[in-house]
């Protein structure tokens, strides 16, 4: 149990320091590797919880950066992928539910290493709005992942490392808030769920103040290398425990 508790930190504070660094990617981190040692019923509802915090405090903190229009369409088209996407993590096999995320994982991860053309909009799309939000909606249901649409629509929208940060944190507040409910609803919010909470929270609170300092120093996106590197050995990693039978 001891084990679990210093994973459970460990883990908490890596995945919070990259969420609150570059305003997204915390699931990607937090997911896989939570589900490593607890069931991914817990893991994914654990990681929307610290999502809800962070994005508190963040939006508090750096509300006059926040592009409000786009956090409002992404949280609407996020309302009903939602629910598509608790049916997933409640009636999925949990083998292919872990093998979906690795491979999710792996897949934008090498996109965003390796891709070189990508659209660019100079104001805010209704259609890609909808299909990022929707997406999103449907992935932080079933994952607790909301982060890849809207990397990809804050990339087409060319918002600055500042603004990237702060409008996703317009969008996660609301969206996990509503997605956790949904947890609550179906009984996945439960007394161990918050246990792991208030364990996690010495190391989450300092990480989500550190990533707002490094976010403010960031200059280029050579530190994203080496966080999708990291990933594509997450997703991997999670793959193969999956199908060798190692359980959460």
């Amino acid at each position: 149990m001891t084990m679990i508790y210093i994973c459970l930190l460990l883990v908490g504070f890596i995945a919070t320091l990259v969420r609150s660094t570059f305003g997204f990617g915390e699931s990607l981190v937090a997911v896989p590797l939570f589900s490593l040692f607890m069931p991914i019923s817990v893991a994914v509802p654990l990681s929307v919880l610290i999502s809800v915090l962070v994005a508190l405090v963040v939006v508090v903190q750096d509300h006059r950066r926040i592009h409000f229009k786009s956090a409002k369409w992404l949280v609407l088209a996020a309302l009903p992928g939602i629910p598509l996407g608790l049916l997933i993590l409640i009636y999925g096999n949990e083998l292919w539910v872990k093998t979906g995320l690795g491979l999710l994982i792996i897949f934008y991860a090498l996109y965003a290493l390796f891709a070189t053309k990508a659209i660019r909009l100079q104001n805010d799309s209704k259609l890609w709005l909808t299909v990022c939000g929707f997406l999103s909606g449907v992935l932080g249901g079933a994952y607790g992942v909301n982060g890849p649409p809207l990397v990809v629509y804050g990339n087409m929208r060319q918002w600055s490392a500042k603004e990237f940060r702060a409008t996703l944190q317009g969008y996660f507040l609301p969206a996990s808030f509503i997605g956790l409910m949904g947890y609550l609803v179906k009984g996945l919010v439960t007394v161990q769920l918050g246990w792991y909470f208030l364990i996690s929270l010495p190391v989450v609170v300092p990480a989500i103040f550190l990533g707002r300092y490094l976010n403010h120093k960031l200059k280029d996106g050579a530190f994203f290398k080496y966080v999708y590197a990291g990933l594509l050995l997450i997703g991997l990693s999670l793959i193969v425990f999956s199908f060798l039978g190692v359980k959460s």
